[in-house]
């Protein structure tokens, strides 16, 4: 009984030590960083909030039928061979394009500069390589090497699929400005990124930057790296506006009435990238059904929409072809134009967008 004994406390303590001590957990907030927050009417009781109160909790019976849910039907939650991502620096040109690297990280490429959206290049969407899921594509963090200099990054919240450790370390050197929600400034900073090239955020907050807009607008979601860090930092979605191309991006969030007011505001916007592909009813709140996405671009007065969230980690229990395919058929339904980009290629966005519509993945399996 001793030995079992001191091998927990032993076992404990290590866990403990991991978790204060490991760089990918983050930044702590200063003191001065909370009273500040405290003003914040988004920030309640040592945390930030959603606009409408949201039941995020789980019942036991709940539970057990997520733990049902992950043991059977696995065969369908990844492709059966790796996805390639045939990326290639020299399709991007002087005129505005995109390029997608699989779930939420894009490189915009608008008036002649390289916007980085949500970074995660890594192999696993955890703390750690040994547990979590494994991205469908291999050695895609060797990408980063082949971007060209990046001028600006922006982040929608902190969670392991939008904000990579292993990503930002090798983006760091290359990157000229960071834009982040309150509170994940602390993280970057505990990386090694200089706190002058960090600028933070609250919702509906802008600034004019290099004759772009960017605005930190709400979504309906949480935040948290730890264990005891849940909703210390903020989430949302990035409006990018250039002199040419209006662009939407939602972050993760579940549908709400948010999305009108956005649109209201900052709309009609030539391109929505919007989440929809993790998807599950027992935690609508805070993701969105690919019915709802195409909604959510309706409703901020999107004309072509890209689904993310989708074609590079297992986080549901669903097919990982079934987001882009329920969105197709409501996009068909509500006449919007969905562009379906392959993993790595360059869009042009003043194009034809029909070429970046072909059904890529029905060919995977």
């Amino acid at each position: 009984m001793f030995y079992i004994l001191s091998f927990i406390l032993i076992f404990l303590l290590t866990l403990i030590l991991f978790l204060k001590l490991h760089p990918v957990f983050g930044g702590t907030l200063s003191d001065e960083e909370k009273e500040m927050y405290r003003t914040f009417p988004n920030y309640v009781n040592g945390k930030f909030v959603n606009t409408f109160d949201l039941n995020m909790k789980m019942s036991p019976a709940t539970i057990v039928t997520l733990m049902r849910d992950g043991l059977v039907g696995k065969e369908e939650r990844r492709p059966k061979t790796p996805l390639p991502v045939s990326f290639n620096n020299k399709t991007i040109s002087s005129e505005d394009n995109l390029t997608w690297f699989g779930h939420s990280t894009f490189l915009l490429n608008i008036d002649k500069k390289h916007i980085l959206v949500d970074p995660m290049f890594g192999q696993t969407a955890s703390p750690v390589s040994f547990a979590g899921s494994k991205r469908y594509s291999k050695e895609v963090l060797a990408i980063i090497d082949k971007l060209p200099p990046i001028d600006a990054v922006l982040i929608t919240h902190d969670h392991y699929d939008h904000l990579d450790y292993p990503s930002i370390l090798k983006l760091k050197e290359k990157v000229s400005e960071f834009f982040v929600p309150y509170g994940v400034g602390a993280h970057l900073v505990r990386w090694g990124i200089q706190r002058d090239k960090i600028r933070e955020f609250n919702w509906w907050e802008e600034i004019l930057w290099s004759e772009f807009t960017f605005s930190f607008v709400p979504s309906q979601h949480f935040s948290g790296r730890g264990i005891t860090n849940r909703d210390s930092t903020l989430w949302g979605g990035w409006v990018i506006l250039g002199k040419t191309s209006r662009i939407y991006v939602s972050g993760d969030g579940g549908y709400g009435p948010h999305f009108k007011q956005i649109g209201k505001k900052y709309g009609p916007f030539d391109h929505t990238i919007v989440e929809g592909g993790q998807y599950d009813p027992r935690w609508s709140a805070v993701h969105m059904q690919p019915e709802e996405s195409v909604q959510a671009h309706l409703d901020v007065a999107g004309r072509n929409m890209i689904l993310s969230h989708w074609g590079a980690f297992t986080l549901a229990y669903h097919s990982w072809k079934e987001p882009i395919e329920r969105a197709l058929v409501e996009a068909e339904a509500k006449g919007v134009t969905l562009i379906t980009p392959k993993l790595g290629e360059t869009v042009h966005l003043q194009s034809n967008m029909a070429k970046s519509t072909l059904p890529w993945w029905r060919e995977k399996d």
